[in-house]
């Protein structure tokens, strides 16, 4: 089994800076992709930014130099840096990590949820 807990999310001001972290537990040999989603209310769940196990990263066009995504292997943990942030950021951010379990098993895990309220 592989968990995934989410931090950092909160309130932040228009203009403001907010950075997520999603760190994963249990039965990992390796992760693959790791990637952020949002979701706000009465929308679909939309793709922000992924990043490969070789470090590779690609953003959604509404994010594109404001955003960052990394990553620290040793810790299994994915970060989103997000600056300038503006109203329209508001969402429930997920992460989701591509696991190869100690079974040489690939499962994608969902964390739980956190949200992010961006005030004007």
């Amino acid at each position: 089994q592989v968990q995934l807990v989410e931090s950092g999310g909160g309130l932040a001001q228009s203009g403001g800076s907010l950075r997520l972290s999603c760190a994963a537990s249990g039965s990992i040999f390796s992760i693959d992709d790791m990637v952020w989603y949002r979701q706000a209310p009465g929308n679909e769940r939309e793709l922000v930014a992924i990043i490969s196990s070789g470090g590779g990263t690609d953003y959604a066009d509404s994010v594109k130099g404001r955003f960052t995504i990394s990553r620290d292997n040793a810790k299994n943990t994915v970060y989103l840096q997000m600056n300038s942030l503006k109203v329209d950021d508001t969402a429930e951010y997920f992460c989701r990590m591509d696991v190869v379990t100690t079974s040489r098993l690939t499962i994608s895990y969902w964390g739980q949820g956190i949200e992010v309220t961006v005030s004007s």
